[in-house]
């Protein structure tokens, strides 16, 4: 991408984020995802209790990105799920469980919908058919994280001894049992946004937004979680909530990125097509970096003023 496509694409995104406020959206997506978490923990722990894994195996996988507040919260609500487990919740009550799980699927539709502005045009039984596949997708996901974080290195050596690999294999499986899981949660982000949104798109087209969100939302989790672990004092500012204000500003942070990304492949898509929104000059005029002289260089921030 050359320099001026550069410029021009960064102009474009930042029309975008205004346009679009995905600040506001992405404070609306928390909102349907705090509703969503807990039903889907619900079916997520009565999901467990027919596999190899425990609650806790579940909670030491998600302690690596989520601070440790955030990871009270979960860890008391999971005790509370797994305590008051009945033989029934695969039954018609959990279907009502994920069906409220998938209502954080429908805010990221409507999200990519706005980003790439297309209306909602089909019908509602193939919208929420579709967002409760991606919910039940993101549970064998979550399953699938697990086990190679879990069993691993005993796949690792089952591998090795029945396909006679040579030694340094150990070592690259090492690193492969923690990179697969990012592949995977990569290929995650590239259906979603390849099928989500109300418009026909090809995986390399979403390819860039993908892969910001899944590199955007490890760094971000483990940069959040190293501050307020390190850092942040939320338990002096708001008590016994503190662990709930930090979940819900993981929520948000993760909300914003999987929305940004969203706008990446729409900026991308729009600046192919030579599209670009009415008031992206406008909102350009904000950015002294954007402005150019006569001569076609970017003026000094002083001159700008």
């Amino acid at each position: 991408m050359s320099k001026n496509r550069t410029i021009r694409f960064a102009e474009h995104l930042y029309c975008r984020f205004q346009d679009d406020e995905v600040p506001a959206m992405g404070a609306q997506l928390t909102y349907y995802l705090i509703l969503a978490v807990f039903p889907f923990l619900i079916f997520l722990v009565a999901l467990i209790g027919y596999t190899p894994f425990t609650t806790a195996d579940m909670m030491d996988a998600v302690s690596k990105l989520l601070p440790d507040l955030s990871n009270q919260v979960l860890a008391e609500t999971l005790d509370g799920i797994q305590n008051n487990r009945s033989h029934t919740l695969l039954s018609i009550g959990m279907i009502g469980t994920l069906w409220s799980a998938s209502s954080g699927v429908n805010a990221i539709i409507k999200a990519l919908n706005k980003a790439y502005d297309e209306p909602e045009t089909r019908p509602f039984w193939r919208v929420k058919g579709l967002s409760l596949l991606c919910t039940v997708i993101l549970t064998v996901v979550i399953f699938l994280s697990l086990a190679l974080l879990i069993f691993g290195r005993w796949l690792g050596d089952r591998l090795s001894d029945f396909f006679s690999l040579p030694a340094f294999f150990d070592e690259v499986w090492a690193v492969g049992q923690f990179a697969i899981p990012v592949v995977i949660i990569a290929v995650v982000f590239l259906f979603l946004y390849r099928y989500v949104p109300n418009r026909h798109l090809t995986f390399r087209s979403v390819l860039p937004g993908a892969l910001f969100a899944t590199l955007g939302w490890i760094l971000a989790s483990s940069l959040f979680a190293f501050y307020v672990n390190n850092f942040g004092n939320y338990t002096k500012t708001y008590g016994s909530l503190g662990g709930i204000i930090v979940l819900l500003t993981w929520l948000y942070i993760s909300g914003i990125i999987i929305v940004v990304g969203g706008e990446i492949n729409a900026t991308l898509a729009f600046d192919a097509e030579g599209k670009a929104k009415p008031d992206c000059k406008k909102f350009a005029l904000e950015l002294p970096f954007l402005k150019k002289k006569k001569g076609g260089k970017p003026l000094p921030p002083s001159a700008n003023t």
